[in-house]
C-alpha cells in the first residue's frame, strides 16, 4: 500500500493593533531607551503597565519610570530555541524584579550557560541599537557589570537624557506564525498522487453515491467509508466567487482578481480554486470552466499543478443543476 503524504506548512500573518493611551506610552519609553511602568491604587508599581487597575477596574493614570537595571526571582533554560524566540543559541527566560517596581518583568536573559544564572543575580537591560517601539527594542537582559545599579541611566549611557521629539506609538504590528506538519489521509494522498499524474481523483461513497473532491475518508452525510475511487472530469460549474479587490501580504496575483467554488462535473462538492483569463467583473454563478494546468516539469504533489480555471466558452449551467451545491 503507498505510504501517505505530509508535508511541513507555515500559517503566518501580521497582528496589527493600536496600543492605547497606556500601552503606547510604555512602546513610545522603550522607542525612547526608558521603563515606564504604571502605579496600582495598591501601590503596586507594574511594567508592562496595566491598563485597567486591578482593584478599582478604573484606567491606570499614574506612571513611573524604572531602572534598566534588576535582580533575577526566577528563571529557566532554553536549551533548544525554536523560529521567533529571541536567540538562536540557548538562553534563559527571566522574572527580573526592576529596581523601582514591585512586579517582575519577564524577558530574555543573554548568558552562555544555565551555571551563569543564579536566583538574586543583578541583570541590565541590553537595548537594540534602532528602536521603534517594540517589546523587541529591549534585545536581552544581561547580568550587570560592577557598580551599576543606580537606577537612572537612559538606554544612551547618559543619566537624564531629554526625550525624544518623535510622535507616541500608536501602533504596533507583530508577525504570528505557526509551523506544523500535516499529514494527509490515504485518501488525500492517493488525490494528490493523481495531481502528479495530471488527474483530479475523489471517493464514491458506496451507500449514497456522492462523490467527494478533495476525497473523505468518510462520507459526511452518512459515515459510510468512501472505498471508491473515482477521476473527475476538468471541467466545471461556477457555484459561488468572491472578486478579491485588497491587496495583502504575500499576494501573487495583482488585484482584482476571482476566488470560486467550482463544482466539477461528476462531484457532489465544489472546491476553492482562482478563475482567471476572463475580466472579474464577468465572472458570473453557473460560469463553465475548465482547468488549466502548469508545465509538467513544474508539477508536484500540490493543487498548485493547476494554476487557474478558465472559461470554456459553453453555455451557463442551469441553476438548478448546482442550486443543491451552494
Amino acid at each position: 500500500m503507498p505510504r501517505t503524504l505530509s508535508a511541513p506548512v507555515t500559517v503566518a500573518f501580521d497582528y496589527t493593533r493600536s496600543t492605547g493611551p497606556v500601552l503606547g506610552r510604555f512602546f513610545t519609553g522603550l522607542r525612547d531607551g526608558v521603563l515606564v511602568a504604571g502605579r496600582t491604587t495598591d501601590g503596586e508599581v507594574v511594567v508592562p503597565p496595566p491598563e485597567y487597575d486591578p482593584v478599582t477596574h478604573e484606567p491606570t493614570t499614574e506612571f513611573v519610570e524604572v531602572s534598566p537595571v534588576g535582580s533575577v526571582t526566577s528563571w529557566t533554560w532554553v536549551s533548544e530555541p525554536v523560529a521567533g524566540q529571541p536567540f538562536d543559541r540557548p538562553f534563559a527566560f527571566a522574572l527580573v524584579l526592576l529596581d523601582g517596581a514591585t512586579r517582575p518583568f519577564l524577558h530574555a536573559l543573554d548568558v552562555a550557560s544555565p551555571a551563569e544564572v543564579t536566583t538574586g543575580m543583578r541583570v541590565q537591560v541590553r537595548w537594540r541599537a534602532e528602536r521603534t517601539g517594540s517589546i523587541t527594542d529591549i534585545e536581552a537582559f544581561e547580568p550587570a557589570a560592577d557598580g551599576d545599579g543606580d537606577g537612572d541611566e537612559r538606554a544612551d549611557g547618559v543619566p537624564g537624557t531629554p526625550r525624544t521629539t518623535l510622535d507616541p506609538v500608536t501602533r504596533i504590528v507583530t508577525p504570528v506564525a505557526l509551523d506544523y506538519t500535516y499529514a494527509a489521509s490515504p485518501e488525500e494522498s492517493a488525490f494528490y498522487r493523481g495531481l502528479a499524474e495530471g488527474r483530479i481523483l475523489g471517493q464514491r461513497c458506496p451507500t449514497c453515491a456522492k462523490v467527494y473532491v478533495p476525497p473523505r475518508s468518510a462520507c459526511p452525510a452518512d459515515g459510510t467509508p468512501t472505498t471508491d475511487e473515482v477521476e473527475l472530469a476538468q471541467t466545471g460549474t461556477v457555484t459561488t466567487f468572491c472578486i478579491v479587490n485588497v491587496p495583502f501580504l504575500g499576494q501573487r496575483i495583482k488585484p482584482p482578481y476571482v476566488s470560486a467554488y467550482v463544482l466539477l462535473d461528476g462531484a457532489d462538492i465544489a472546491f476553492l480554486h482562482l478563475i482567471l483569463e476572463v475580466p472579474a467583473e464577468e465572472v458570473r454563478m453557473g460560469m463553465r470552466v475548465e482547468a488549466v494546468w502548469k508545465p509538467r516539469e513544474e508539477w508536484g504533489t500540490t493543487i498548485e499543478n493547476i494554476s487557474h480555471f478558465k472559461p470554456t466558452g459553453e453555455p451557463d449551467a442551469a441553476y438548478d443543476t448546482y442550486s443543491q451545491h451552494l
